[in-house]
């Protein structure tokens, strides 16, 4: 599917490739969520190293500020080490983009269910 895909910077951003995605009032409500989990995982990502990848600490600040309560509470350390361990499939110690996606699909779908069903 990355192949098949032409993706742009949004019409109003710099042409650089290493810009942070802005949000701009032609975007649609999925690009823009989809420019606000970069921009968010970006955030955290590479404060204590890597620019791409998150550490369990910038993992836990991310998921305190950004998820509160609604992943584990923020100082549950055991829980911290699961979501960290669980999320890094590729057994690097680190929390790549791809990897950080897949939390954020199972917690949207989580709420789509619990909403959904709640009647």
């Amino acid at each position: 599917m990355r192949n098949r895909l032409k993706m742009s910077a949004p019409p109003d951003s710099p042409a650089d490739p290493a810009f942070t995605w802005g949000l701009s009032s032609t975007m649609s409500d999925i690009q823009k969520a989809m420019a606000l989990l970069i921009t968010s995982f970006s955030k955290y990502a590479g404060r204590e190293g890597d620019k791409n990848t998150l550490n369990k600490e910038e993992l836990k600040e991310l998921l305190q500020n950004e998820f509160g309560e609604m992943v584990c509470k923020s100082n549950d350390k055991e829980a911290i080490d699961r979501i960290f361990q669980d999320l890094d499939t590729n057994r690097s110690n680190s929390v790549d983009f791809s990897e950080f996606v897949k939390l954020v699909c199972c917690l949207t779908q989580m709420c789509h269910e619990y909403f959904t069903c709640k009647k």
